[in-house]
């Protein structure tokens, strides 16, 4: 399949690399294109903004959570009657996963998509240096085709004038220059920007002064030629679907189509038993057990692909607020709670005590839950000082340090996503600590970075920091959704 696409790309992070991606695709948009939005990595606030701008669902790229294999798939899934598709990158362009080479870079994700980069440079403090700079990534690998660059932050035409002459000799074009500018700043805090939920109307205005810079210092039309100069995806992949069987490629064993493992991690994890079997189908003629998903602006953290494939196993999803909504919704007989940022909404999260002592008595009764990060924080006694839902017999904090990181885990016992042995692979990303009681069996064990044991199983819940992505392994979906039919 052949789909026009760009990959936006910088030198590091804090390049502009969110607003110019983000701009394009609203600009584009405008043009009456159907834009299909996707994000590098592991990454869940940029999404939202890509969906303000297009229309459609952000959805994420991520090679070491889903392997290389299914790189193309999803993106070819997402991209499904678009007319053009725009990729953010993640960090620098040859950044990717500590330790494993070009793994779920950018650079990588370029590759396994046969997509031209346009790379966005801070240009703010240099002007002829930005032809060896532009060199330099241009020539890296030969496999990576760097088709155009974008200058951000520059401050006058005197030194726009500098930085394309010093750029002729570099032979890749200046495709857009954008001049400093406050209006397309955007709020961070601790874990990065401020979730579009969070923003309402500020986050429109935003995406539109993104799009208006972007349209007034880029020439689109050479932006969108070179997205169409894209032939077909390499490999002749189709597109990925969360049908069961959903479609899956084979997971290679020696290397991918660019060179790096797709395996999955080596060793079992001392206390795990081997890998059980897939469930089987069924749910023919069964009706539809309603999940539960948290959402609003305390729970933004969630892989569209999830739901899809709760769907497709069966399940009716129902999203809810935990800021508003006092009760789960009617017929609830699972739940599923993603990150987000409760720590900032501690306060209003514990206010909400009824739907707390709902949740409480959920897990009770033996139901399916999953949570992750956020989700397990929600779970505990407390979180800060303030009450949660009471679920774990654990308390969270707040802390100074960051955890940031992939991680490769193998379930320890079985759960109601996933047997005994069942390795799957997650991202951790927060600044909190959970200490934990008594009476709760781990989640996973980790064996990558450093072998250790993380999470919670305890009757029907399943809590933990890792974020998974259940496309890498459709049965956790499958499993959850049979759980929540017989629990």
């Amino acid at each position: 399949m052949s789909v026009p696409r760009l990959v936006v790309a910088a030198p590091s992070s804090g390049s502009g690399k969110t607003t110019v991606a983000t701009g394009l695709m609203a600009a584009f948009a405008a043009r009456g294109l159907a834009v299909s939005p996707h994000k590098v990595g592991p990454d869940y606030i940029d999404p939202g903004y890509h969906a303000l701008a297009t229309g459609r669902v952000g959805r994420n790229l991520d090679a070491y959570l889903c392997g290389p294999e299914l790189v193309a798939p999803l993106f070819l899934h997402g991209a499904r009657g678009c007319d053009l598709a725009v990729v953010e990158g993640v960090m620098g362009l040859y950044d990717g996963a500590a330790g494993q080479g070009e793994l779920a870079s950018t650079a990588h994700v370029a590759k396994l998509l046969g997509a031209p980069v346009v790379l966005v440079v801070d240009a703010s403090s240099q002007s002829r240096s930005v032809a060896a700079l532009v060199h330099g990534f241009a020539s890296w690998d030969p496999e990576v085709r760097v088709g155009g660059v974008i200058l951000n932050k520059v401050g006058s035409d005197r030194h726009e004038a500098l930085l394309r002459e010093a750029l002729e000799s570099a032979g890749v074009p200046v495709l857009g220059v954008l001049r400093r500018a406050a209006p397309v700043a955007t709020p961070s805090r601790h874990l990065g920007l401020v979730p579009v939920a969070e923003r309402q109307g500020d986050a429109v205005e935003a995406v539109a002064a993104m799009a208006a810079l972007v349209a007034d210092g880029c020439d689109l039309a050479a932006l969108e030629a070179l997205a169409r100069s894209a032939g077909a995806v390499p490999g002749g992949s189709a597109p990925w679907t969360p049908g069961f069987p959903p479609t899956h490629p084979s997971r290679p064993t020696e290397k991918s189509p660019s060179g790096a493992s797709g395996a999955r991690p080596a060793g079992e994890f001392p206390s795990a038993a081997p890998s059980g079997a897939r469930p089987t189908d069924t749910s023919a003629g069964a009706p539809a057990p309603v999940v539960a998903l948290a959402g609003g602006p305390a729970f933004t953290f969630s892989y569209a692909e999830h739901t899809e494939l709760l769907a497709a196993a069966g399940a009716q999803v129902v999203t809810f607020d935990p800021l508003r909504d006092e009760q789960l919704p009617d017929g609830t007989a699972g739940l599923v709670v993603g990150g987000g940022f409760p720590e900032v909404y501690a306060g209003e999260l514990s206010a909400n005590e009824p739907l707390r002592k709902a949740i409480g008595e959920l897990a009770r009764s033996g139901a399916p839950v999953a949570a992750e990060c956020a989700g397990l924080l929600y779970l505990c006694r407390e979180l800060d000082g303030q009450p949660m839902c009471g679920v774990l017999d654990a308390t969270a904090r707040m802390t100074e340090r960051l955890t940031l990181g992939y991680r490769d885990a193998v379930a320890v016992g079985d759960s109601v996503l996933a047997p005994a042995g069942t390795r799957m692979r997650g991202h951790e990303f927060h600044r909190t600590v959970v200490e934990p009681g008594a009476g709760a069996a781990p989640a996973w064990g980790v064996t990558a970075p450093a072998r250790r044991v993380e999470g919670f199983v305890q009757q029907g819940v399943h809590a933990s920091y890792l974020h998974t992505h259940w496309a890498s392994e459709p049965g956790v979906a499958r499993r959850f959704v049979e759980r929540c039919r017989t629990s």
